[in-house]
């Protein structure tokens, strides 16, 4: 694998650790897996906020806080972009651009920021390139 910066949406970091996500959890767990083996997975505040949540209130079967918690903090092993000010408003302007929401662009800004040429998302349209940062979906089917 390449020494690029894979950035990982929340979508993903979520079904890597929900067992009940069936093939979604083990495509994700794979993939999460190979980016810490190959130390080029990335991530954001944002990301880790929202795994949190979705986490630890909207699964099935919620995580305990506390796991939640201690897998939140493993992510500070990864480069971590923490949005400022100005990715804000960046990500305003990307949003109007390209047509998407804004916690997407948010996300998109995020990667950037960190230059990452991956960014792992199924939120987003498989392909889509954003100033050098291509979108996949792991999940989508290779045709």
């Amino acid at each position: 694998m390449s020494d690029e910066l894979t950035f990982v949406d929340s979508n993903v970091l979520v079904y890597a650790y929900d067992a009940d996500a069936g093939s979604k959890h083990e495509k994700s767990r794979a993939v999460v897996e190979d980016l810490w083996r190959s130390r080029t997975g990335s991530v954001s505040t944002q990301v880790l906020q929202e795994f949190y949540v979705v986490a630890t209130r909207k699964l099935v079967k919620p995580l305990p806080r506390l796991e939640a918690r201690a897998i939140v903090a493993t992510y500070k092993a990864w480069p971590v972009h923490r949005p400022t000010v100005d990715d804000v408003t960046a990500a305003s302007e990307l949003e109007e651009r390209h047509q998407v929401q804004f916690w997407d662009a948010l996300v998109v800004t995020s990667a950037l920021r960190l230059g990452a040429s991956t960014l792992l998302s199924e939120d987003l349209q498989q392909g889509q390139h954003f100033s050098g940062l291509v979108v996949v979906n792991p999940f989508a089917s290779a045709a």
